[in-house]
């Protein structure tokens, strides 16, 4: 069985072998149209086939490029505005001038392999553009942060300016002394809100201060809020900026109803004006 099988094979074989040679034969020295039409059909299949392959392959690398142009463009964009933001005009790129267009931005006919060595050349420019836009959100982020922690809200209003920070005669020994604060002017019961988003640190009777409410905004930054006729505050809420705490009294040593403001930077006193000038209120309060 397996001699008859050999066989069988050893003859098939040969059909073939003898099959192709006669129609390489034949086309090379008889040069028959049947022969060269099916042969050049079978090369034109193969040809397109090839050509089908490579167009749909520049089409797709086309398209990705066109992609990732659009995206540096937004990215571009988008840096621009974060900048604005954040602060940062002057240090924010320009975004680079681009055609306007609906595809790829091709200047000139590219092959496969300079296709490749654009999309991977702005690949590594996206990946630039958005660790920069991860630093820009960032600063904008601290910008926000800082804005919300800083005392710039005048805490009473409709007040008229009293003791400025500095060296004074004291107004009940008469002997001149250190006032680390601001003291604003108001008839009692004025509301008094927070200057700056905290945690309140305390709310109680203080012999000199009377009712004092200190709050703290992080970092060692706390503002003092004395003299009050009221406490609408607890130690350990957490108070937004502008929201009411108290109100305006005479409690404590005071000669008169009025707000006693401090900023103190890790127990120091700190001029509130400086903080209070970078609101919108503290120009319009009036001096009495």
């Amino acid at each position: 069985m397996p001699r008859h099988l050999l066989a069988v094979l050893a003859v098939a074989a040969a059909l073939v072998f003898s099959t192709s040679a006669l129609f390489s034969w034949l086309s090379v020295h008889l040069r028959l149209p049947v022969v060269e039409n099916l042969l050049v059909s079978l090369y034109g299949q193969e040809s397109r086939k090839t050509q089908d392959y490579v167009s749909n392959n520049l089409n797709l690398m086309a398209g990705r490029l066109g992609e990732l142009q659009a995206k540096v463009l937004q990215l571009d964009q988008l840096g621009e505005r974060l900048s604005l933001l954040a602060g940062q005009r002057e240090s924010a790129k320009p975004a680079q001038e681009r055609p306007r267009q609906g595809g790829p931005f091709l200047p000139v006919a590219m092959t496969a392999g300079e296709l490749q060595a654009e999309i991977e050349r702005l690949s590594q420019e996206v990946d630039r553009r958005a660790d920069e836009l991860a630093q820009l959100e960032l600063r904008l982020l601290e910008k926000r942060v800082r804005e919300r922690l800083l005392p710039t809200t005048v805490p009473v209003k409709d007040a008229f300016l009293g003791s400025p920070f500095g060296h004074r005669a004291d107004p009940v020994a008469g002997l001149r002394a250190m006032h680390e604060g601001i003291d604003f002017n108001a008839v009692p019961g004025t509301p008094v809100v927070a200057a700056a988003e905290g945690v309140v640190l305390s709310a109680v009777y203080h012999p000199e201060f009377g009712n004092v409410i200190d709050l703290d905004h992080g970092d060692g930054l706390v503002t003092r809020y004395a003299h009050l006729s009221r406490m609408d505050a607890q130690a350990g809420a957490l108070v937004k900026r502008g929201e009411r705490i108290g109100a305006v009294g005479n409690t404590g040593r005071s000669t008169g109803p009025h707000l006693h403001f401090e900023v103190r930077m890790l127990g120091v006193a700190q001029n509130p004006a400086h903080f209070l000038k970078q609101g919108e209120e503290y120009a319009a309060l009036r001096r009495r």
